[in-house]
């Protein structure tokens, strides 16, 4: 069983950059269980997702677990609309879920002191200073969530006009960090999930800002990716899309969905 999970979901070119770039996917295996579902609660408290009811076990071996029920039962539902193959590119939950379990609960320092530094160079401190149409999107895009890390959190960033680096004052990056879910050694599984899915959302955005406001409800996930992307999006009006960057958009999405179902399942 080892074996096929590591074949599923290990060394997989799943966007579609890298596999355009690798030629062919690897070919997917064949959907080998018949039902998924949520079996009862572990010791750790959290529900496994059991397939013809045994557990799945991530690619190190460890049980794929979720803290919620609901969280668990969407991975479940995951596993459910494969049909013939199994195709890891479907399954952003499963495949985050596996990052999480696998990597963010054995090192949640680094990957919280990862966060912090981007708050260092924030996408949503360096700004335009023309054409005035590209201005004004940032403006009203990025200027909420500088006003709620003010208000919130005290962290009160300062914005640069360019893109030469500027460090912002310690205090700000300091207040904004402390609402990172906390990198000590041992910290509760909703936390060890919700650091995941900041993390995931902090290199799909490049703002931890960005991150921090979707975890805290203050921005909507739909608004916060379009907040990511007003740049590309001013320059995809002016000169027209191009098609391998939609689709490794769409895929980023995926990614992106995964993550903030994740934050919104962990109540």
């Amino acid at each position: 069983m080892r074996d096929i999970f590591e074949e599923i979901f290990v060394n997989q070119p799943l966007d579609p950059t890298e596999s355009a770039r690798q030629g062919a996917r690897a070919q997917l295996r064949k959907r080998f269980y018949q039902s998924a579902g949520v079996g009862d609660v572990l010791a750790d408290g959290t529900f496994p997702i059991l397939l013809d009811g045994k557990p799945v076990r991530t690619p190190a071996r460890r049980h794929l677990a979720a803290p919620t029920h609901a969280l668990a039962q969407r991975i479940a539902d995951e596993w459910n609309a494969q049909q013939d193959v199994i195709d890891p590119a479907h399954m952003p939950l499963t495949r985050l879920a596996n990052a999480i379990i696998d990597a963010v609960a054995d090192n949640p320092g680094p990957v919280a002191d990862e966060i912090a530094k981007y708050l260092e160079t924030d996408l949503l401190c360096y700004r335009a200073g023309s054409p005035d149409a590209l201005v004004d999107a940032q403006t009203q895009a990025w200027d909420p969530v500088l006003a709620w890390a003010r208000d919130e959190l005290g962290a009160r960033f300062v914005q640069i006009q360019g893109v030469t680096f500027s460090a912002q004052p310690d205090e700000a990056i300091a207040a904004a960090g402390a609402a990172i879910p906390s990198g000590a050694d041992k910290i509760p599984v909703k936390d060890i999930w919700r650091l995941g899915a900041i993390s995931s959302i902090t290199t799909l955005t490049g703002s931890a800002l960005l991150a921090l406001a979707v975890a805290a409800g203050a921005i909507d996930p739909e608004k916060a990716w379009e907040a990511a992307h007003v740049d590309e999006d001013f320059q995809a009006r002016q000169w027209g899309h191009d098609e391998l960057a939609k689709a490794r958009r769409a895929y980023r999405l995926t990614e992106f969905e995964a993550a903030a179902t994740v934050l919104a399942l962990l109540a």
